[in-house]
């Protein structure tokens, strides 16, 4: 069984088909399904996702994350200070910021050792690194 990060890109996708990564990730998805990978993701990506859906794809979501579609990873309050420090690392010049989302999937990964991710940021999460210099296998 395939352990797999999910970021809000995918969720939006599959829950909204005009998004333009709409089919990619709505196969994907089937895939996981099919073959019981286990998904997991954090309360910032579901907040990221939920925030750029319209009302009505956001219940859906919702629901869909509340029946167990995805498992939501429980950070500690204290774990701020490390999103912050990923954050403060990656936003240096001349690289884009990272987000509270991003860091909070990296965290994740530091913490579970999987770095198969689910994510339309490709650009971002081809230059995080775990610190043990692993980078991330982006379906």
């Amino acid at each position: 069984m395939a352990s797999t990060l999910v970021d809000a890109g995918p969720m939006v996708a599959v829950f909204d088909q005009h998004e333009p990564h709409s089919a990619h990730y709505h196969a994907l998805f089937q895939r996981a399904a099919a073959e019981r990978w286990r998904l997991s993701t954090t309360w910032p990506c579901v907040v990221e996702a939920s925030h750029l859906l319209a009302p009505a794809r956001r219940y859906v979501l919702l629901r869909w994350v509340a029946q167990g579609g995805v498992t939501v990873f429980p950070f500690q309050q204290e774990s701020l200070s490390d999103f912050v420090d990923l954050m403060k690392r990656y936003t240096e010049q001349p690289r884009t910021e990272m987000d509270l989302a991003d860091a909070s999937l990296v965290c994740l990964a530091m913490d579970t050792g999987v770095t198969r991710i689910m994510t339309t940021d490709h650009r971002d999460f081809s230059r995080y690194r775990l610190p043990d210099g692993r980078a991330f296998e982006i379906l």
